[in-house]
């Protein structure tokens, strides 16, 4: 086994294969052997106190030699490293509610082969761990610390598991939660880097999913000029809404579901498996073949209109389709919530492949009763949607979190910063019709400049944030730095399977990768159609 010799001498082929990606270009400032003895110092530098004077301790810094991919927790691999320095701490250490301990802990990673770029990396659920600091969202094969850049990652001031809400007992924990965490550490993270090379970062980047991509555009915002690039995926810019969105689905589905001897639903058997596989060959029957080749796949998204009353049985047929229950369950429950007026509370959710997914730990948006992370089965039959409004609309960490309203975005896109948007067309938990209505509501808000610096992406049967029967490895963080630097707007970009070598063009929305004939495997088989006037706009 090589030497862990850093990143020049013991990974040449992996340095190479990062020069052969997007956004990678290796700017050496002083001598990597200079750099590292630099790094074991950092351990007792002071750093000016975070906003409102907040002290900053730093807890450790040290060396970390070049790694080799290996496996890491539940089944993922750690990918290949350069040699950094790592410079862990806390922001404000404090005892607050209850008598547990606060702060914001963060890492940064420094690449002794630094690119000049920053990159702070979003975190998930409720936070309350740091994840390691490599910067892999959005970033293909290759994450952003191996490509050279210094990342920075952070808990948002507080620890717990990964949806403990105890930390809202504090209302500096809460804050730093809902916003603080993330200028604070930006801000902190870039003056690392600067003491560490000697100059500060040439360009800053932000990238994440879920609670990660919440705080994305919540730097997007409310700290316009804090960042030149973004790539955000499938937010959670309104929870008490998606979560809303999801209880009335269940309880749509509890009503075409048989009842036990208590009268109550049984939702695991409200769509039997080979109901589910009818849904998804009707699904496909009608959806397929739109982009010019049936593969089990929709990759037309604004051209599918599926329609489950198709699938309704007819007089003496007795399989290979729905009752009319379970018709009307699924067109209810894909349209979305109302209010008494008739007025949408979450947006429609897109028919895709993965919604009648039964693996793993979350299933499809047809819920098959298991117990899961979010909690037990929904055996309701009934929701006050009105009610349930007006509490999510009372409740002020809603009104702290919630990213989905604010669409003058004019500083940002002033200053001449770009931003892609990406979500699984399969997200169980966030419709990906509810990411794109933002989208284009901010198109609506900023006029040509969005078109100048903002582009989204539909990821056909992606689950949340990746996973599902997809194209679920892609590139947008090279793309969106070719654009900040380059000026080199991006249209496909080649996404491939997590296992597997097969490559496909990811789109634009409205475009679709539509089949052109030759190898299906290739990504050159393939090429970015655009949708038409006909194309679904959320929330029709």
């Amino acid at each position: 086994m090589a030497k862990r010799m850093g990143l020049m001498a013991a990974r040449p082929a992996m340095l190479m294969a990062m020069l052969a990606v997007p956004g990678v270009a290796l700017a050496h400032g002083a001598p990597t052997t200079a750099l590292a003895k630099r790094c074991p110092a950092l351990a007792g530098a002071r750093f000016a106190p975070a906003d409102g004077g907040r002290p900053v301790q730093i807890l450790a810094a040290r060396l970390v030699p070049a790694s080799a991919a290996a496996p890491a927790a539940q089944g993922e691999t750690m990918p290949a490293l350069p040699a950094h320095c790592q410079v862990t701490g806390v922001i404000d250490p404090r005892t607050g509610a209850h008598g547990k301990p606060y702060g914001i802990r963060f890492e940064v990673n420094l690449p002794l082969a630094w690119n000049g770029r920053f990159l702070l990396q979003g975190g998930g659920g409720l936070n309350g761990t740091v994840r390691p600091a490599v910067g892999s969202d959005a970033a293909g094969t290759v994450p952003a610390l191996a490509r050279g850049f210094a990342v920075a990652s952070h808990d948002s001031g507080h620890q717990g598991a990964v949806f403990d809400a105890a930390f809202r007992a504090d209302q500096r924990a809460t804050l730093d939660f809902a916003q603080a965490a993330v200028p604070a550490v930006a801000q902190l993270g870039k003056a690392i880097a600067a003491r560490f090379f000697g100059r500060a970062p040439s360009r800053s980047y932000m990238a994440g999913c879920s609670t990660g991509g919440r705080e994305t555009m919540l730097a997007m915002e409310r700290y316009p000029t804090l960042f030149d690039g973004l790539v955000i995926g499938a937010p959670a810019m309104r929870t008490g809404f998606s979560n809303l969105g999801t209880s009335y689905a269940k309880v749509m589905f509890n009503q075409a579901a048989p009842r036990d001897p208590q009268g109550l639903p049984m939702p695991d058997k409200a769509f039997s498996p080979a109901d589910r596989k009818t849904i998804r060959d009707g699904l496909l029957a009608q959806c397929d073949a739109l982009d010019g080749r049936a593969d089990g796949m929709i990759m037309a998204v604004a051209q599918c209109h599926f329609r489950p009353a198709a699938l309704q049985c007819r007089e003496g047929q007795q399989s290979g389709c729905l009752s009319a229950g379970q018709v009307n369950a699924l067109t209810r429950a894909f349209a979305g919530p109302r209010d008494a007026a008739g007025h949408p509370l979450y947006a429609p959710v897109p028919f895709d492949t993965g919604v009648v997914d039964t693996a793993g730990p979350i299933s499809g948006y047809i819920a098959d009763g298991r117990t899961d992370i979010l909690g037990p089965p929904n055996r309701d039959l009934a929701i006050d949607l009105d009610a349930r409004a007006a509490v999510i609309r009372a409740d002020w960490m809603q009104a702290l979190t919630d990213t989905d309203g604010w669409t003058d975005l004019g500083t940002f896109l002033g200053h001449q910063g770009k931003v892609l948007f990406y979500h699984g067309v399969s997200d169980p938990w966030f419709s990906a019709f509810d990411t794109l209505d933002y989208w284009q509501r901010a198109g609506k808000s900023n006029g040509a400049a969005w078109a100048q610096g903002s582009r989204f992406y539909m990821v056909p049967g992606m689950a949340h944030c990746r996973g599902g029967d997809a194209f679920d490895r892609f590139d947008l963080l090279g793309a969106v730095v070719d654009w900040v630097e380059q000026g080199k707007a991006p249209a496909g970009v080649v996404a491939t399977r997590s296992a597997g070598t097969a490559a496909r063009p990811l789109c634009p929305w409205p475009s679709y990768a539509r089949y052109r004939g030759g190898d299906p495997a290739l990504a050159e088989s393939y090429s970015c159609a655009d949708a038409g006037a006909g194309g679904t706009e959320a929330g029709g």
